[in-house]
């Protein structure tokens, strides 16, 4: 056992508490509070983070389950000087309005552009083998578990084709 989870490139112990969901392990022993806290039930992604290039739910999982594990967060993809791909298109296509949700889903695109790069398929996809297609059907299935209560829909989906566009040939 590593007793230690990595954050965004730097190793975090593990808290004492068994109980500490990882959600509440970033934000209140960490101090990254980029990742939010919407439902507390894993339907709205409010919470998603990257663990071991997976996005997962981090109110649903307790952080001692994270022993030896790679997380990145909203803070780990991007500076303010330096934003991401993805953080730069939800700015130039207005991928948020009042933001609570942006965290969560600029980190279930990333993930999910990775998904798309090893041609993993998912309910819309018209294959289970062979490349899988980029478009707005794909992108919406995808992220249809992260909210935005703004209705965003529209703008976020436009700013992760313009990203996968640029990511694919």
């Amino acid at each position: 056992m590593a007793d230690t989870i990595t954050v965004n490139g730097t190793a975090h112990p593990m808290p004492d508490d068994p109980r500490v969901s990882l959600l509440d392990f970033l934000r209140q022993h960490v101090g990254l509070t980029g990742t939010k806290k919407g439902c507390d039930h894993g339907q709205c992604g409010a919470c998603t983070v990257i663990v071991n290039g997976i996005r997962i739910n981090s109110c649903l999982t307790l952080a001692a389950m994270h022993d030896g594990d790679s997380v990145t967060t909203i803070e780990g993809l991007g500076t303010p000087d330096e934003p991401s791909a993805l953080q730069r298109a939800f700015l130039q296509h207005d991928g948020f309005q009042c933001g609570y949700c942006t965290p969560g889903q600029i980190c279930s695109a990333t993930a999910m552009l990775e998904e798309l790069a090893a041609d993993w398929p998912s309910d819309a996809s018209e294959s289970l083998e062979g490349r899988v297609a980029i478009s707005g059907e794909e992108i919406r299935e995808r992220m249809s578990g992260n909210l935005c209560r703004c209705g965003a829909y529209a703008n976020i989906v436009a700013a992760i084709e313009e990203v996968a566009a640029g990511g694919r040939s």
